[in-house]
């Protein structure tokens, strides 16, 4: 994005928002056209405002912005699309907080991905839509990891580059994909991995969204491709996520 421009018309999507001042709000956006921007929504807490309806969390928004001294103003809000449902369950709004936090974590300000942009909005309308979360999540962390660069190798060992063959496995986060039996044999900084959650995670990485939601997984491998993920992503980002512990305790 280019420094010069005053103006910028925006497709976004609300990452979050916090009080600014005393009656403006700090927004974190999720654009097409520059990635991830601060915006602030001067005035957006007062009871009269037009724009605060438009600037909550997981909103589809068009934005027209101005750029101010350290930060972009919005001067026009206008919803693509609310997401209402979203907000009205506290496991389904802590599933696209989950999404959220993914997109943020692994992006950078101003740094435009178009293919992950369109990737987010799909998720949480098919998380709207109440479609299967777990479907909807782990495809999303899958598709996330290859439109980022961290696509896991998953069809021959890391190691010694062979062909995977239909047992079980390893998989190394730190290589970035699966360990073949004769190279991990006694190795204590692998995760074990079935064959049965390598044969769907590798469907996921390479069929569409509507191939996908084909397969009937068993919830024991579900539980183990989940795992697999999270300890994946949470390598990728040296820390852990906060959202799954929270989804977790909502769930129990």
């Amino acid at each position: 994005m280019a420094r010069a421009e005053h103006t910028l018309k925006v497709d976004a999507l609300v990452l979050r928002h916090t009080d600014w001042g005393e009656a403006d709000r700090l927004l974190g956006l999720y654009t097409l056209q520059a990635g991830k921007i601060r915006a602030v929504a001067k005035g957006a807490r007062r009871l009269r405002s037009r724009k605060a309806g438009h600037l909550e969390p997981f909103t589809r928004v068009s934005l027209l912005l101005a750029r101010g001294r350290d930060l972009w103003i919005v001067t026009q809000a206008d919803t693509i699309h609310a997401y209402l449902k979203l907000r009205e369950d506290l496991t389904t709004t802590t599933q696209a907080a989950y999404m959220v936090e993914l997109v943020d974590r692994f992006t950078y300000d101003e740094e435009p991905n178009p293919t992950l942009f369109r990737l987010f909005c799909e998720s949480l309308q098919r998380l709207d839509a109440s479609q299967d979360s777990f479907l909807v999540l782990r495809y999303f962390e899958v598709r996330l990891l290859d439109h980022l660069g961290f696509r896991p190798q998953l069809f021959q060992c890391v190691r010694c580059r062979r062909d995977i063959q239909p047992v079980d496995q390893y998989f190394s986060a730190a290589e970035g994909g699966v360990v073949c039996p004769a190279c991990g044999r006694n190795q204590t900084d692998l995760k074990p991995v079935s064959m049965q959650a390598l044969k769907y995670l590798r469907h996921y990485q390479r069929s569409s969204y509507p191939d996908a939601q084909k397969a009937l997984i068993p919830s024991a491998i579900q539980t183990e491709m989940e795992t697999i993920l999270s300890y994946y992503l949470t390598f990728l980002l040296e820390r852990a996520l906060n959202s799954p512990q929270f989804l977790r305790e909502v769930k129990a």
